[in-house]
């Protein structure tokens, strides 16, 4: 889904259809950096700057997607929120140039020391999550405390899988697993740009939309399971993948990559929202 995932690995012959598809991946790879930064930006901005001047209170505007992260009086599970948030900040800015194979082949102790700091912070970024849902009870539904929880397991068994892989010196799997660990890793991020995308296009054509929607409660485990199963389906497509097989696959990747930035571009203007304190407008 990456230059990293089709440019790498044992050397293979390059035909239209395989063309095709690592065009697709590098179309998929671009969105998704500006996406990534446009993140960064917004948690630089809104949790970043808030807990620097220890406003934290405005956190609550997250109130209209049915969340009240700060708790007056708790200043450990504010800390532990503030951490989480922020954390999630570094993976959005540095995890995307793990994935850049330019930046592996000239900067290789940058790659081996940003991948450390990565892994170092999906887990402390898991284990906080487990704090969060269970302990802090920030999670909206028991629903989504048990999705949030999958998702944290998965982080820490790709982490270790990914480690064990570089450590063995198993490059190619190494990386595969490291794919997957980053699209877990993001999995708050999908599920935002999902939700947005799935608002802007239903309401394009006309659909009435609203947050009961079964495909809200699909995406809670939907955010990372699908980027995960469409990883998955790349790679056969790459490996082993006819003409046909590979061009599908290329068309498929594009559509969503394009529904992916349009959710990019909506959360973007609801972000800012949250960031100047205005009024957000939201389906009802």
């Amino acid at each position: 889904m990456t230059t990293a995932a089709v440019t790498d690995g044992p050397a293979r012959r390059r035909t239209p259809a395989r063309s095709f598809l690592s065009g697709a991946g590098v179309f998929w790879f671009a969105v998704m950096l500006i996406g990534q930064w446009a993140f960064f930006y917004y948690i630089a901005a809104f949790y970043g700057v808030s807990t620097i001047s220890g406003d934290l209170e405005i956190w609550n505007r997250l109130a209209a997607l049915g969340r009240r992260p700060y708790v007056e009086g708790d200043a450990f599970g504010n800390a532990a929120y503030a951490s989480h948030a922020l954390a999630a900040g570094i993976i959005a800015f540095g995890g995307i140039l793990q994935l850049v194979p330019w930046i592996r082949a000239r900067f290789p102790t940058f790659h081996r020391w940003n991948g450390r700091l990565f892994l170092l912070t999906v887990t402390g970024l898991s284990l906080s999550g487990f704090y969060l849902v269970w302990i802090r009870g920030t999670s909206p539904s028991f629903i989504e405390g048990l999705s949030t929880s999958l998702n944290g397991v998965l982080i820490l068994t790709f982490a270790a899988l990914a480690l064990r892989q570089a450590v063995a010196r198993n490059i190619d799997s190494h990386r595969r697993w490291a794919m997957r660990l980053y699209l877990v890793s993001n999995a708050q991020w999908f599920l935002r740009v999902g939700l947005f995308a799935y608002f802007a296009i239903g309401k394009s054509v006309g659909a009435e939309i609203a947050f009961g929607d079964p495909f809200l409660k699909f995406w809670t485990w939907g955010c990372y399971l699908v980027p995960l199963a469409v990883l998955q389906i790349y790679f056969i497509a790459q490996d082993r993948g006819g003409v046909l097989g590979r061009a599908a696959v290329g068309l498929g990747l594009i559509a969503l990559t394009l529904a992916m930035g349009t959710g990019i571009v909506v959360f973007g203007i609801f972000s800012q929202a949250i960031i100047t304190g205005a009024p957000m407008g939201l389906p009802g």
